[in-house]
């Protein structure tokens, strides 16, 4: 139309894209630098991060040349106020890069990097006045310090919340901390690890959760076990952990975990599910793209593209995930509007600030979107790329493997789907995160089956237990 301005042209080196172009992206969510910054990132990805992609997804490699990039485009402490020297990014700053990396590099890197920034989220949110936590973050980029959050539970499964296998002491030199985790990503690999377990003098309640920053010589990892059906380069892995750390490793106060979840390790977590899940799925329509426009049957004159089974498909699922790519910008854009564009200071004046944790619910929709998009996505690429998409050459084999990592990640969609159910019927104390409330309804329901005689060994069981502290 007259008086409109073009489309700038998205580059692939020096072609251009080969996939969808920036008129199918919703970069009116961005600013000038935000744009600016993503061409940064497409450029990076096209010269090391995509390539490494498919060499670790044959060998399992662990992506150190990608991390060092992350670290040259000042990514890996992107978050961080600038006062340590940090690029103080907005919510949509911190989903465009997780996307664009997801999509346009490795998938695989791009889970490396949400771990990591969960984790630097735990670590500024508490980083004022703590010279340990202060350094790490001003040497993060320049260094490329890549760390880890690792919280998930062997006991809890998808709940990665609830750390049944773990604990802390206060020692003379500090803190005694214990920590079975099932799967942390970078495991053996980070230059730093931050770990939740409950608090010292822990007495049952876990919601009483604290926060620990480690580093490798007090972590044992397990490098190189990871043997998956997708996400090769992530390198997940068990941990353990038991070592005496100094005082000020604790990050906030004793029992501050709760808070720190809520407030900057659920919202980050969330947001960059629904980014890198998103960028997944964008990822496998540029390569279908990419097969449908160069493939043709010679016995009818026609490309792939040019049936209208293709367009169908590709437009149905093209509209699938502008919807989840849409409802993550517009939580992003609200949670920049909720901290005054990302803002991580306000916690030094206002320790109990929890601008963030309103989105909880919102954030548990955006992974369930995103992770089920991929999924569905990365199968009907594949079914438009035919026979030749299974072949490793064409890329969406790779992808669709990647794909179905997001389903499961915890909490894992099932878990996620629940709770928002749970929350919209019930309201959110029926959540019910740490375990504390009876379901009294359930309860009367099975007490209703019971005998008179099995009611009667019941009383004496609980009467016993109620004697116990008395005896004790």
């Amino acid at each position: 139309m007259a008086g409109m301005a073009a489309t700038p042209t998205k580059r692939w080196g020096s072609e251009e894209y080969y996939g969808l172009g920036y008129d199918f992206d919703p970069t009116f969510f961005l600013t000038t630098a935000d744009r600016a910054l993503e061409e940064e990132i497409i450029d990076a990805c096209e010269r090391v991060i995509r390539p490494l992609a498919i060499e670790a997804d044959r060998t399992g490699e662990y992506p150190r040349a990608s991390i060092d990039e992350l670290g040259r485009l000042r990514l890996l402490a992107m978050i961080a106020p600038a006062e340590y020297g940090c690029r103080a990014s907005s919510h949509t700053q911190v989903l465009m890069a997780t996307e664009a990396i997801a999509r346009y590099g490795c998938p695989s890197t791009a889970i490396i990097f949400m771990m990591h920034l969960v984790a630097v989220a735990g670590l500024v949110f508490r980083a004022k006045g703590n010279p340990e936590i202060e350094s790490l973050l001003r040497r993060m980029d320049s260094e490329a310090l890549i760390g880890t959050a690792s919280y998930t539970d062997p006991e809890t499964g998808g709940h990665f919340w609830y750390p049944k296998t773990s604990g802390a002491e206060r020692v003379a030199d500090g803190w005694h901390v214990r920590k079975t985790a099932a799967f942390t990503t970078s495991s053996g690999y980070a230059d730093w690890y931050l770990t939740q377990t409950t608090s010292p003098d822990f007495e049952g309640d876990y919601a009483d959760l604290s926060v620990f920053l480690l580093y490798p010589d007090e972590v044992q990892g397990s490098p190189g076990v990871w043997d998956a059906m997708g996400m090769h380069a992530n390198q997940s892995g068990p941990v353990e952990i038991d070592a005496v750390i100094p005082a000020g490793r604790m990050v906030g106060a004793p029992g501050d975990g709760a808070r720190s979840n809520d407030e900057a390790i659920d919202p980050l977590a969330f947001l960059q599910y629904a980014g890198a899940y998103n960028g997944l799925a964008m990822a496998c329509l540029d390569v279908a793209r990419r097969h449908a426009l160069r493939r043709s049957h010679v016995q009818y004159g026609r490309r792939i593209a040019d049936y209208a089974t293709s367009q169908d498909s590709y437009g149905r699922a093209l509209c699938e995930a502008q919807a989840s790519r849409m409802f993550a910008y517009g939580m992003a854009r609200a949670l920049d509007d909720a901290t005054d564009g990302g803002d991580w200071t306000m916690y030094a004046e206002q320790p109990d600030a929890a601008p963030r944790a309103a989105f909880t619910c919102w954030g548990l929709e955006a992974k369930v979107l995103a992770a089920g998009l991929a999924a569905r996505v990365s199968d009907q690429m594949l079914q438009l790329c035919g026979g030749r998409g299974y072949a490793r050459a064409a890329e969406i084999e790779r992808l669709v493997r990647d794909a179905k990592a997001g389903w499961v990640m915890a909490p894992s969609n099932e878990v996620s789907q629940g709770i928002v159910g749970r929350w919209a019927l019930l309201g959110p104390d029926s959540v019910d995160w740490w375990n504390q409330h009876v379901d009294e309804r359930a309860l009367r329901n099975e007490l209703s089956k019971m005998s008179a005689e099995e009611k009667r060994r019941l009383v004496d069981e609980l009467s016993g237990e109620l004697a116990e502290p008395a005896a004790g």
